[in-house]
């Protein structure tokens, strides 16, 4: 880990023991009725934080659906590689190979099904 780094995280260290022991200090030398206000003030802000999470949980509505949706399409087709002409050439040549050996594949089987049904049943001639 670089010196940098390392100083960097001394510092943010110091400074969170110093905010720590300055609220401990404070927090001493509270009266009682600004413990009582301070307590009222935070049970204020948790009861906002609750119904700021009820708020965030509900499902947002179909147009910022559909826009949150289309932006992510927008952002994944700009991840997409998409082939050269080269590329695309050579894998529809590719395609077209299999499709003609699979369906010669496909027939063969068809025709030695059938010819030995017919030869089992003697349905023709």
């Amino acid at each position: 880990m670089a010196n940098k780094d390392r100083n960097k995280r001394s510092a943010r260290k110091a400074r969170a023991e110093e905010r720590a022991r300055v609220e401990a200090a404070q927090a001493a030398s509270v009266t009682p009725a600004q413990k009582a206000a301070q307590e009222k003030q935070a049970a204020k802000e948790a009861k906002a934080a609750a119904k700021q999470e009820r708020k965030a949980e509900k499902k947002p509505g179909l147009f910022r659906r559909l826009r949150n949706y289309l932006g992510d399409v927008r952002s994944e087709m700009r991840r997409v590689v998409w082939p050269s002409k080269e590329e695309l050439r050579s894998y529809s040549v590719a395609i077209i190979i299999m499709l003609i050996v699979f369906g010669v594949v496909i027939w063969l089987v068809d025709s030695g099904i059938v010819a030995v049904l017919v030869g089992f049943t003697g349905l023709r001639g």
